[in-house]
């Protein structure tokens, strides 16, 4: 039995926002007294690190769990499978709903079970939850969704990831230039065809890394202590993620007995490009390799991070022919990677 993905499906937000957008921000340091620099400076070294020249945000009448419903829409239709025949719905996110110009965060009830609302599924054996598992979670859901098949608990899942993270950002930190807000839905269903998941492989540091990313006071010492932004030790996670996700990578290569030859597309987490690219060249110097050309398509540069939405947007834009100069053909080995809050790290092996 085969598990593959048969369907992809997501929501790209209207609101474009330039980095050209932060003229006016008054970015400050962490003790709250002004950063030094003017903001066309700080704004060009941003670009220069990250790869990203905008990003989109949602209007303000949508939710983190509106837009998962649009992506998982069309990830059904995509499909072309009835909704009511899906066994799970798996929502990925870390912040659930969080209206505009709110303080406090919605998940009751779960965002999964507002979206199985969205879809009007009667079937009360469609079992629906959330997973808060960093910006891998999208990715630990399709591997969740592959487990419930393999023991014969479900035949077909929907599996989304989707945040608003414009809406829990300090205007005051420089870091909340990098966030986004994004969905993307996949079904995940046993298939008689060829390929499907080959390997996985998952993975939480937590005793010195738990807190590298995390929920804290906006560095303007005059806004309300009890209102919380994303906050992350940037340096911290850059150089974790270089330590760790290429390890990751190759030992789920090693599980999926593919060599590093065939694999024709990396897709990684959307986080920053410098750091992605770092990732990669690491990962192809295990094999005493350098990484082909066009391996990792990018959409970090239009859309940001949009956290858990990253990897299935990025997948999705690929498959429907938006990503220029990149396509996914039959038979084609990928390798699916993330890393995230936790700190998390994943990876699949998946031959489409």
């Amino acid at each position: 039995m085969n598990i593959k993905i048969t369907g992809s499906g997501s929501y790209i937000p209207s609101e474009i926002v330039t980095n050209l957008d932060f003229a006016k921000h008054v970015f400050l340091n962490d003790d709250g007294t002004p950063f030094p620099l003017p903001n066309e400076t700080i704004t060009e070294k941003f670009h220069d690190i990250t790869g990203i020249e905008e990003r989109r945000y949602v209007t303000d009448d949508l939710l983190a769990s509106d837009i998962a419903s649009i992506a998982a829409r069309k990830a059904i239709e995509d499909a072309n499978i009835d909704p009511e025949t899906l066994d799970y719905i798996i929502f990925a996110h870390n912040f659930g709903n969080v209206k505009k110009g709110a303080i406090q965060t919605d998940i009751l009830p779960s965002l999964a079970a507002r979206v199985k609302y969205d879809l009007r599924i009667k079937n009360p054996k469609c079992v629906a939850y959330d997973m808060l598992f960093g910006c891998p979670g999208w990715i630990e859901g399709v591997i969740q969704a592959q487990a419930y098949i393999k023991a014969g608990m479900a035949k077909r899942c929907l599996v989304i990831g989707a945040e608003t993270l414009s809406r829990v950002v300090d205007i005051h930190d420089r870091d909340s230039m990098i966030y986004s807000d994004g969905a993307g839905a996949t079904i995940i269903e046993a298939s008689k065809e060829d390929g499907g998941i080959l390997a996985h492989e998952t993975a939480s540091f937590t005793y010195d890394e738990a807190y590298y990313l995390f929920f804290g006071n906006s560095f303007n010492k005059d806004h309300d202590p009890d209102v919380r932004y994303i906050k992350m030790h940037g340096r911290k996670i850059y150089e974790f993620a270089l330590s760790q996700v290429p390890k990751a990578m190759a030992a789920c290569l090693e599980k999926s007995g593919i060599p590093i030859s065939e694999v024709k597309k990396v897709l990684i987490h959307q986080a920053n490009e410098k750091m992605d690219e770092a990732i990669i060249q690491r990962f192809y110097r295990l094999y005493k390799q350098t990484p082909p050309e066009g391996i990792m398509p990018m959409s970090i540069h239009k859309l940001g991070n949009s956290s858990v939405a990253t990897v299935p947007t990025l997948y999705d834009l690929i498959v429907k022919g938006e990503i220029k100069n990149q396509q996914l053909n039959k038979g084609d080995v990928i390798l699916f990677a993330s890393v995230g809050a936790g700190m998390n790290i994943n990876a699949i092996v998946y031959k489409c």
